[in-house]
This record gives structure tokens, sequence and C-alpha cells, in this order.
């Protein structure tokens, strides 16, 4: 069952958030995690990690690099 898109882009945030104390207002879905967010290789796999985690789905180490935004993640762990 494919997860909604808002849910998933919120929870998201909220990972980010808890992760990077960056300010929710900064985030939205065309920023870039390493260039826009500031967020390093180590913090990126946490994210994802948390993100695995909250939403019950796999992402694969080989799909880490396609992940370069906000939406990209959004997509791949809504199931698009």
């Amino acid at each position: 069952m494919a997860l909604d898109k808002n849910e998933v882009l919120e929870g998201l945030i909220e990972i980010i958030v808890d992760e990077t104390g960056a300010d929710p207002g900064d985030i939205d879905p065309d920023k870039t995690f390493a260039d826009d967010l500031d967020i390093d290789s180590l913090s990126m796999m946490t994210i994802l990690t948390l993100a695995e985690d909250r939403f019950d789905v796999e992402i694969p180490d080989d799909s880490i690099q396609t992940l370069q935004t906000v939406q990209d993640a959004v997509d791949f762990i809504a199931g698009d």
C-alpha cells in the first residue's frame, strides 16, 4: 500500500528537525539534503534509518545516492 505523500513529507521533516536541529520552515520538497540543508552523509544515514523505521520501508544502500532532494526521499518512501 502506498503511503500518503503529505504524511511522509511531514514525518520526514520531523525526522530532519530532530536529527539536525534545522528550522522546519526551512525544509521544503525542493531542498537538497547536502547543499541546501547541509546534511552530511552520516546524518543522512541516520535520517534514512529513522525513516525506514517510521514508515516501515526499506531503503537499499544503492538507492541512497539517488535521494538528492527531500522530494526524492518522499517519492521513494511513498512508493513512487
